[in-house]
């Protein structure tokens, strides 16, 4: 089980976007995310016709390392650290470190 998976509110921890929030788009299985409007990268394309390919400067999103995130909690305002707990009903489910309230409802 993941700590920080898709559709979570995260922060940027460090890094030159430091500081920005977004939300997580994709979680790749080599500890990579892409988050939604963080760590943009110009790629130069080349035109395709036979793919209907317009060439120029494309500007995407490009994956980071989930160690350079947190999880945004909404209660402090800020980043915070995730634990996992197994409840009474048998569910494991992450919760924030810093209040013990549940990330996943």
């Amino acid at each position: 089980m993941r700590k920080i998976r898709t559709g979570d509110d995260v922060i940027v921890v460090t890094g030159r976007d430091k500081g920005k929030r977004g939300s997580v788009t994709k979680v790749a299985s080599d500890g990579r995310v892409f988050v939604e409007g963080i760590n943009m990268v110009k790629r130069h394309t080349k035109p395709n016709p036979n793919a209907g390919v317009s060439g120029g400067i494309i500007e995407k999103e490009a994956s980071m390392h989930v160690s350079n995130l947190m999880i945004f909690n909404p209660k402090v305002n800020k980043g915070d650290r995730v634990g996992f707990k197994i409840l009474e009903d048998g569910r494991k489910v992450r919760y924030f470190k810093s209040d013990d309230e549940l990330v996943d409802i």
